[in-house]
């Protein structure tokens, strides 16, 4: 059995995958438009750089997140994106949105483009959602 799983049941590897604080924030973050390190550390939820550093390491070996170099003012910098496998998460966190909206008192609400999304939403290029659209 692969070392990072406890078992072979399918919702304890899920977990095992996605289950810390930060991933399916960090998914949510790319899903509404960031691309950038530094779009991820606009998040209203204030991740720190080492856990975000090791988040989308783990996303990227995981295969639910692909990154790309660009060239920037004065080094390189990386450009994220869900993969298929990423953005095929979608369904979950709408229904983890939805859960909370009704049963957590004083969320934000999610966004109607969120809530109409579909999972080839997030692969095309020149995607035009911005992180703006997600409340802060």
């Amino acid at each position: 059995m692969d070392a990072q799983f406890r078992s072979r049941c399918p919702i304890a590897s899920s977990l095992d995958l996605l289950g810390d604080r930060w991933t399916l924030v960090v998914i949510r973050t790319l899903m509404a438009g960031a691309l950038s390190y530094s779009d991820l550390l606009a998040a209203p939820e204030k991740i720190a750089t080492n856990v975000l550093a090791d988040r989308l390491g783990r996303l990227e070996a995981s295969g639910l997140v692909s990154s790309s170099a660009r060239r920037g003012v004065g080094k390189v910098r990386k450009t994220y994106r869900l993969t298929p496998a990423g953005a095929d998460l979608l369904p979950v966190l709408q229904a983890l949105s939805a859960w909370g909206e009704v049963h957590i008192p004083g969320r934000w609400r999610t966004p109607d483009w969120f809530k109409a999304a579909r999972a080839e939403d997030f692969l095309r290029a020149g995607d035009d959602r911005s992180q703006s659209e997600y409340p802060h």
